[in-house]
């Protein structure tokens, strides 16, 4: 057990530090197309009657993700530029290992104003997984430069993966949101 704690211990610390060495972009997208493509705003939505969390886990059962591991606490202003106190709830995964891109967000504001400000911060967060792959892993600095970034109502979907696999997470998350 003690084993365990530590391997899990030294891979959270190995990630923050290849994170932390990976810099910023300045919030810089290449990909025009992310913001009017990816971006979907409705005036009425129907709330869900999940939480982030059990939305999360009902999109990862649809696939096969690599290890993922939930984003606590400071990570949320360190990694994705977000005051906790703007929104209601979220539910993160990021890879456990710094040689997957993919990340999937669920984030819901409690204001719906607050949304813009989400969208460009999850915009930057994208800028800067590209900025740490694209000498990398080129598949995987191409599953970072075609997120999907999805909003319905207070809610925002992040999704960095393989074409399929997101469009399977982005239909998912949809289906949350169907009329009633």
């Amino acid at each position: 057990m003690k084993k365990m704690y530590m391997a899990l211990l030294l891979t959270i610390v190995l990630g923050l530090m290849l994170t932390a060495c990976s810099g910023g972009n300045g919030g810089k997208n290449n990909s025009a197309n992310n913001e009017s493509n990816n971006t979907q705003q409705e005036d009425k939505v129907t709330e869900p009657t999940q939480t982030t969390k059990e939305m999360m886990d009902a999109m990862l059962a649809t696939i096969e993700p690599p290890a993922l591991m939930e984003l606590q606490g400071d990570m949320l202003a360190q990694m994705y530029y977000l005051d906790a106190a703007l929104l209601d709830q979220y539910t993160i995964m990021t890879p456990m290992m710094n040689i997957k891109t993919n990340e999937v967000a669920i984030i819901k504001v409690k204001d719906a104003k607050d949304v813009p400000a989400v969208e460009e911060a999850i915009k930057k967060r994208a800028g800067d997984v590209q900025k740490q792959f694209e000498t990398y892993l080129q598949d995987q600095y191409e599953n970072a430069k075609n997120y999907k970034l999805v909003t319905k109502g207070k809610y925002v979907l992040f999704v960095i993966s393989d074409s399929a696999e997101a469009d399977k997470l982005v239909a998912e998350f949809e289906t949350f949101f169907a009329q009633k």
